[in-house]
Parts: structure tokens; C-alpha cells; sequence
């Protein structure tokens, strides 16, 4: 058991792919703006953005992971969402990319009526 106790923390390879992509474009905008390269802080900036379009290709390829938490055997980071292509609910990068998720999509329980209510 972890600090954060038995639970999925979302950890994707679109996630750790889009964090690393982030975090060194960071700190070569930061090495740009303390060593007064304007080059250097347009290059960090632009792989930020490359950043976002890679995590936002690999979540609709699959290697993302849909709001909400997930069954215990789909929590390693390695493992692929087969349900990315008909898109997630609630998902605005699903929506975005023209992914409308079906009422079959989505998994919310249903509430059963009343026994005698028609």
C-alpha cells in the first residue's frame, strides 16, 4: 500500500510522455529568460506546446486513461485503453477530436424503479 492508499492515480504514458515534454521545455524557457537568449525561450515554449499535442494524440490512441477511476488490473501505466477510439465521457479532448461517447460508452449505473411504479 502507498501513501495515497489502494487507488488509481492515472499514471498514463500519454501523462508521464506530456510531463517529461513539459518540464524540459520549462527549463530551457527558464534557461533562456537567465541567460538572455530569446532563442532559448522560444524553443522551451514551443515544446511546451509540442508537449500538449503529444499527450492529447496519445490519449485518443489510447494511451490515456478516461475520467474516474479504473479496475485494479488497468492501473499500470503501460496498459492501453480500448475504449479511446468511441471517446470518453465527459472527455474535452474526446470531444475536441470529433469522439461523441455513446450512451453504450458510458459505464454510469442505472437506477432500477420502484417495484409497482410503471
Amino acid at each position: 500500500m502507498s501513501a495515497h492508499g489502494h487507488v488509481d492515480l492515472g499514471h498514463t504514458l500519454a501523462g508521464w510522455t506530456g510531463t517529461a515534454l513539459a518540464g524540459l521545455g520549462s527549463a530551457v524557457a527558464g534557461a533562456g529568460v537567465c541567460l538572455d537568449r530569446a532563442w532559448a525561450l522560444w524553443l522551451g515554449a514551443a515544446l511546451v506546446v509540442l508537449a500538449a499535442a503529444t499527450t492529447w494524440t496519445l490519449h485518443l490512441a489510447g494511451w490515456g486513461k478516461p475520467s474516474g477511476p479504473r479496475p485494479a488490473h488497468q492501473w499500470d501505466w503501460r496498459v492501453r485503453d480500448t475504449t479511446a477510439r468511441h471517446g470518453h465521457p465527459d472527455c474535452l479532448g474526446c470531444r475536441l477530436a470529433g469522439r461523441h461517447a455513446t450512451a453504450t460508452a458510458r459505464t454510469r449505473p442505472r437506477t432500477e424503479p420502484a417495484p409497482g411504479t410503471p
